[in-house]
């Protein structure tokens, strides 16, 4: 594996590989890997000779400090997972000063409204700060392809708004959400949960399963929505909100519409442990 810190370095490595007439794949993390993630990774190898992954905790997306600071880092042992994986990889370790050049602040963006509901409602400036780190990125990696999971099926629709709006000659690869045996979304935050919240975390996906089969049997957003609500009330989580909205402007459902795709979101409180998680309906 190569292992690039400055982003002029890590530049010229891929310019280099791109004058073969290779395409370049890129997974960004921030660390703290799981199966979900390499799964990403592997994708990418499939469909790209050259795959650069990145793993950088990006202070600007956190609107919640005590978040930031205890957020899982674990890189001896994803670089690990990651040379396991395929020897061949590139690995950016960005340094922050390097990749913000100089002041790490967030950029604002004009996400077309899709940060006005759900998770950019609850966490305000998050998405400016996704989309400033991942345009930072993309900058200096220049992928033709990225790899997104859709568990952050929000944040993959805020980048690929900012893709279309900033004219980037990138193709966005979206990739199914990787599940635990027990439904549970994978993520880096699974590993900060009690041995009783990691037991009663998997209702958030049996609560989709149930919402999928209520949108199946032909009942309303707003049932749907008030069953759920009923349904956490009376679990170990603390829901802070469910949703129901069409997958592409991400507006909240009144109602089914033909030829729409539809997914319920989640945001809930596992002890003190927010997960996230979401699932097409319709």
């Amino acid at each position: 594996m190569r292992v690039f810190t400055l982003k002029k370095n890590l530049n010229e490595a891929v310019k280099t590989e791109k004058k073969s007439g290779k395409t370049v794949g890129f997974v960004p993390t921030m660390g703290a890997l799981h199966d979900g993630h390499l799964a990403l990774v592997k994708k990418s190898l499939q469909e790209n000779p050259v795959t650069v992954v990145s793993i950088f905790v990006n202070p600007t997306q956190f609107d919640n400090p005590e978040d930031l600071e205890k957020y899982p880092r674990f890189l001896e042992r994803d670089l690990h997972l990651l040379e396991k994986t395929d020897k061949n990889l590139i690995i950016y370790l960005p340094l922050a000063e390097d990749l913000y050049e100089g002041s790490v602040r967030a950029k604002p963006y004009d996400h077309g409204g899709l940060d006005r509901v759900m998770e950019g409602a609850f966490r305000k400036g998050h998405f400016d700060g996704v989309a400033t780190v991942v345009h930072l990125l993309f900058n200096a990696v220049q992928p033709d392809k990225a790899y997104f999971g859709e568990k952050d099926f929000q944040q993959l629709r805020i980048i690929q708004h900012m893709v279309d709006k900033e004219k980037l000659p990138i193709e966005i690869r979206p990739i199914p959400i990787y599940r635990e045996k027990d439904g549970l979304a994978m993520s880096s935050r699974n590993l900060r949960l009690t041995d009783e919240m990691r037991q009663a975390a998997p209702f958030i996906y049996k609560s989709l399963m149930k919402a999928r089969e209520m949108a199946e049997q032909g009942f309303t957003p707003s049932e749907i929505k008030q069953k759920i609500r009923e349904l956490f009330s009376r679990s170990p989580l603390e829901l802070e909100y469910f949703e129901i909205a069409d997958e592409k402007k991400l507006k909240p459902a009144g109602d089914f519409k033909e030829n729409k795709h539809y997914r319920g979101f989640i945001a809930a409180y596992a002890g003190n442990i927010r997960l996230i998680d979401n699932m097409r309906l319709k």
